[in-house]
């Protein structure tokens, strides 16, 4: 298990830092043979609840005796597998353990525990026996009596409170994994699925446009070049970030995200590149930013069009020596990041109106991937169906598939939410019809319908049988042929609003021998 990894999780990151505040403890990892992996790097705990264990530690003997308590509680995990919740136990010292234990695909893979902590006010004679064991494992501190003054004890709501959380990011820890397992199956599925490139099986499509990405993608994952992507909302820039990251040099590193359009300036600044105690009203300790936690690794920074002036000159700076400071820092740090941006805006067009910086633009435009929306690669519809409903298929659930009729009219809708949104309806219409053989068309939302018939009424559709390419192939040459009558054969007009290049139509004009009585190459354009 990849515990580095783990502790990058936002949701842990989030778990840890309301430890902190709430108990002023920390969170700590012990693996699956019951080693604490913080305590053998020897990493220095500053929480205040931990005081009297760090001072365990710094000797020998402490930490022998503290690393005996942990495998005491890891025994127990171990020796009863039905034991899944969050237990309570003390150490060596009287403190309170709280730990949850941690099953990835029903293997005992660790635990999560806090320590340092009371169950009970000390009485004076617990007290002074506290004292006696610290200074018999450290005769020349000069701070137990402070250590032991700032115990904390937790009482029954607190304790529910803490158990909840481990027991939360356990579970977060849990489904990462299962995730992972998941989007490494559908990798080796998908060629068998005709789902395009091997090495980039879990972007799921195989038309031309797709096609045309993975060679980008072959060439660019194995350099350390910038790569700016391009694309609409929902097209999955994140996806394609994470492809590059996972098929180039530094796959073992680090792989960070953030949006840029999430924070307002301060905290993204902060987020980006940490701050320094003192430097703001709440900072109580330095604080590492994104850029230094994806040292040696990517740096996925979406939406870099939202951007400030102020820190795009900042990034300019990271991109061009390697260098920032934090907020609050006179010192500047190093760090090498290979950073991936992406944008839904039009970079380009910024810069001529000033919006954004021309340097960083050409620094982060050397390799650009723009992703085609889902409206231009209709042809990938089946496969994205088949995908998300297996993605999404629950226990219990009998849908296997749409109905031809949805699937046509799925084909016909110009999904401004592209992948994602198509996601979405997927999973909706599993809760909807999971009971069905086959969703149909009329449990699909309001909003697709009435966009493809406004006023809900259903023009004819195609008698559609055969495989689901088969369906939309039908579908797709119903729709020109419609579109063909309708616009008078003005082919410009028709590319327009079936939403693909007018070359594109021109070819499945032939493809579908519909260009029968059309002059060649001539139309009506007015």
């Amino acid at each position: 298990m990849d515990r580095e990894r783990h502790q990058n999780l936002q949701s842990i990151i989030m778990l840890r830092e309301l430890v902190r505040k709430w108990w002023r403890a920390e969170l700590h990892f012990a693996d699956r043979h019951g080693q604490v992996l913080d305590w053998n790097r020897g990493e220095a705990i500053a929480s205040a609840a931990s005081a009297c264990c760090r001072l365990a530690r710094g000797s020998r003997e402490g930490l022998r005796r503290c690393n005996q308590s942990v495998r005491e509680l890891h025994e127990q995990f171990v020796g009863n597998r039905r034991l899944r919740r969050a237990i309570v136990q003390p150490c060596h010292l009287q403190f309170s353990l709280v730990a949850a234990p941690l099953y990835v695909q029903d293997e005992y893979e660790g635990f999560l525990f806090v320590e340092g902590l009371l169950r009970e006010p000390l009485t004076a004679g617990a007290r002074e026996g506290i004292r006696a064991r610290l200074r018999e494992l450290q005769p020349a501190a000069l701070d137990v009596e402070r250590a032991v003054e700032r115990l904390l004890v937790l009482d029954d709501d607190n304790l529910e409170k803490l158990t909840v959380l481990l027991e939360y990011g356990t579970g977060e820890i849990a489904a990462y994994e299962a995730e992972r397992t998941r989007e490494q199956e559908r990798a080796l599925e998908a060629p068998a699925r005709g789902g395009g490139n091997a090495r980039f099986g879990h972007i799921i499509g195989r038309s031309a446009a797709l096609q045309e990405i993975f060679k980008v993608l072959e060439k660019v994952s194995n350099s350390e070049a910038t790569v700016l992507i391009n694309g609409e909302s929902g097209t999955g820039k994140e996806l394609v970030a994470r492809a590059i990251h996972d098929n180039g040099p530094r796959r073992n590193a680090p792989f960070v995200v953030q949006n840029c359009s999430a924070f307002n300036d301060n905290l993204l600044e902060s987020a980006l590149f940490g701050h320094m105690r003192g430097s703001f009203t709440g900072a109580v300790r330095d604080k590492k930013g994104l850029f230094e936690m994806a040292d040696s690794g990517t740096f996925f920074l979406d939406e870099v069009g939202d951007m400030s002036p102020a820190l795009q000159v900042k990034l300019l700076r990271v991109l061009q020596e390697g260098t920032f400071l934090p907020v609050g820092g006179t010192q500047p740090r190093e760090v090498d990041v290979r950073v991936v941006a992406a944008t839904h805006k039009d970079l380009g067009e910024m810069v001529k109106r000033g919006e954004f910086r021309e340097d960083l633009y050409y620094r982060i435009n050397v390799i650009r991937v723009h992703l085609p929306p889902l409206r231009e690669r209709r042809d990938d519809l089946p496969l994205l169906v088949d995908h998300f409903l297996r993605k999404h298929h629950r226990e219990g659930q009998r849908a296997r598939g749409l109905s031809p009729e949805a699937l046509a009219l799925l084909g016909r809708y110009a999904w401004p939410g592209n992948v994602r949104e198509l996601e979405n309806e997927m999973e909706r219409l599993l809760v909807l019809g999971g009971d069905l053989e086959l969703l149909p068309a009329d449990l699909i939302s309001s909003r697709i319908r009435d966009a493809v018939s406004p006023g809900g009424s259903s023009s004819p559709l195609p008698r559609l049988t055969g495989s689901l390419h088969e369906a939309v192939e039908a579908l797709e040459r119903e729709m020109i042929h419609q579109g063909l009558l309708r616009t008078g054969k003005n082919k410009s007009r028709l590319a327009r609003e079936l939403g693909i290049s007018r070359s594109n139509l021109i070819l499945k004009i032939a493809r579908y021998g519909l260009d029968a009585g059309l002059p060649p190459d001539a139309e009506a354009d007015a």
